[in-house]
């Protein structure tokens, strides 16, 4: 692999990173009161997922809705089985329940996103029904259709999920 490639991939994930980053900090400011300080936060974050949209696609990181979906269960996979045990692990030794509760809760949603990924291409050939998708604000648990009426995961509220639409 090329040191440009290289480049590009550690570009994309600290742009993404900055995204989150900085939707954290605005999310932190409306709370505080503080409403110009979210709006600069929430541009800045925009302006980042145009950074690492750019990155990802000088590196041809975006292919067909089909190689898209089965790139998303391969990296679902990975959290899920390689990449979040070691750190569950980790987090129980060193006694940091916050976490571990993060680590878990990662974990098992990524499971399901794992498993709505491969669905979406057990149907990718169908006539398919389109319908939106809820999440969990405390532990990210994904539900097509409609929301629980208490998350599997978490136990928090239904009426909580945030509708993605």
């Amino acid at each position: 692999m090329s040191k440009t490639i290289d480049d590009l991939k550690a570009a994309f994930a600290g742009e993404s990173q900055a995204n989150r980053k900085y939707l954290a900090f605005a999310k932190k400011a409306d709370e505080e009161g503080f409403p110009q300080a979210a709006k600069l936060f929430r541009a800045a974050a925009e302006a980042e997922t145009v950074h690492a949209h750019n990155h990802l696609r000088a590196m041809n990181g975006v292919g067909s809705t089909l190689d898209n979906l089965k790139e998303a269960v391969g990296g679902e996979t990975y959290e899920y089985e390689s990449m979040y045990p070691p750190m569950v692990k980790e987090a129980e030794a060193e006694g940091n329940k916050n976490a571990l509760r993060s680590f878990n809760y990662a974990l098992e949603v990524e499971k399901i996103h794992a498993s709505l990924y491969k669905e979406a291409i057990d149907n990718i050939n169908k006539k398919e029904e389109v319908y939106d998708y809820f999440v969990c604000p405390v532990c990210g648990f994904t539900a097509p259709k409609y929301a629980p009426e208490k998350c599997p995961i978490c136990g928090a509220s239904g009426t909580k999920f945030i509708k993605v639409v």
